[in-house]
């Protein structure tokens, strides 16, 4: 079946519809990782958005039991080439199945490099998958650029907080989206994780008594989530230890007076390089983020900066003053990714006193 990628600059791509049928509005960005599909497929951060795969050949490994969470985010999936027969030994199914399974639009056959260089000139936009051959470009038009991502937190977070057992640190982690491997990378280390939804109150986390708080990676605006950064300006007075990755470090540096702007096309892949402006080494980190925080609105009383991207020069992580609170912009925990940066966790775990 025919399938048309509709973006609202009015360019129109042609392919092969995969997944599910149904027509999708979405804002679009691309990955541009290599492996991994699996979990960009099931990464929560991606909830609101189309995900354009650059590397040319997706699904060659077929499903495997690598999720992120229970399921796929993405509004649709846009790939070069679809793998028909996949091989490997853990394989449990194709990536067609899956989509379908999760009512998932996508569409395959589409000159992906082309569609990243149009993202990367104009900056990411909204679009539409549809197999619908009659469609009316007028009609469409006005409601792609009428989407907005809108409050994708709320629907990502888990329902209801639930307990990693462990001998070591007790660790508060506020899901506003988290991958699974945050906690497990707590877990391994010996922490008891007990994993809270994003708008848990702050005296609750408090009340608790962690060691350390996690404030997780997620999708959207991190503005939007006017409620949530009151409830972490809470947890930023209480003098806890405090590590956040992704969302959670844009969400700690708007709860102390910093800004935060979107970027142009994002960086979403598993090569973005960091430097640590303590050291000086870079790291090579896996990254899925479209907004950042402000260098220069970061009051140097309150943070300084931690670490930056070696490709545009724009804020990586803070170092709060007189805190025991760090937060990083990349992935430490990217399951599959560089383990460069999985030090942090090290790092987290001194800042609570070391192992017990």
């Amino acid at each position: 079946m025919k399938a048309f990628l509709i973006l609202e600059d009015g360019t129109v791509f042609t392919g092969t519809s995969i997944g599910s049928t149904k027509d999708m509005i979405s804002e679009i960005v691309f990955n541009t990782s290599m492996t991994g599909y699996l979990e960009v497929l099931t990464d929560p951060s991606y909830a609101g958005q189309a995900v354009v795969m650059t590397y040319p050949l997706i699904g060659n490994y077929g499903i495997t039991p690598d999720m992120e969470s229970g399921k796929a985010w993405p509004d649709g999936y846009i790939v070069r080439e679809l793998s028909r027969m996949p091989s490997n030994f853990r394989c449990e199914g194709t990536i067609q199945d899956f989509l379908k399974e999760q009512d998932i639009p996508g569409i395959a056959g589409v000159d992906t490099r082309a569609l990243t260089k149009i993202l990367r000139e104009k900056g990411t936009m909204n679009g539409m998958i549809t197999t619908n051959e009659n469609y009316n470009l007028d009609e469409i038009l006005p409601e792609l650029k009428a989407y907005k991502v809108g409050d994708v937190v709320s629907k990502v977070t888990c329902a209801e907080k639930y307990v990693l057992e462990g001998e070591g640190k007790k660790v508060a982690l506020l899901d506003l989206g988290a991958k699974n491997n945050i906690a497990k990378s707590l877990n391994k280390r010996g922490c008891e994780v007990t994993v809270y939804p994003a708008h848990t109150p702050a005296e609750e986390i408090i009340s608790s008594n962690p060691d350390g708080i996690m404030l997780s990676n997620g999708p959207g605006d991190p503005a939007d989530c006017t409620s949530i950064i009151e409830e972490i300006r809470k947890l930023y007075n209480a003098d806890i230890p405090i590590f956040a990755i992704c969302l959670g470090h844009q969400l700690m540096a708007l709860a102390t007076g910093a800004t935060t702007h979107k970027l142009k096309y994002g960086h979403r892949g598993g090569n973005h390089p960091v430097k640590d402006l303590q050291t000086g080494r870079v790291y090579i980190s896996s990254q899925n983020h479209g907004y950042v925080v402000d260098d220069e609105n970061v009051d140097p009383k309150i943070a300084v900066p931690a670490f930056k991207n070696v490709n545009d020069g724009t804020n990586e992580g803070l170092a709060y003053v007189g805190k025991n609170i760090f937060t990083v912009q990349f992935h430490p925990e990217a399951c599959p990714g560089p383990q460069d940066s999985g030090y942090l966790f090290d790092r987290f775990i001194e800042m609570m006193g070391g192992t017990k």
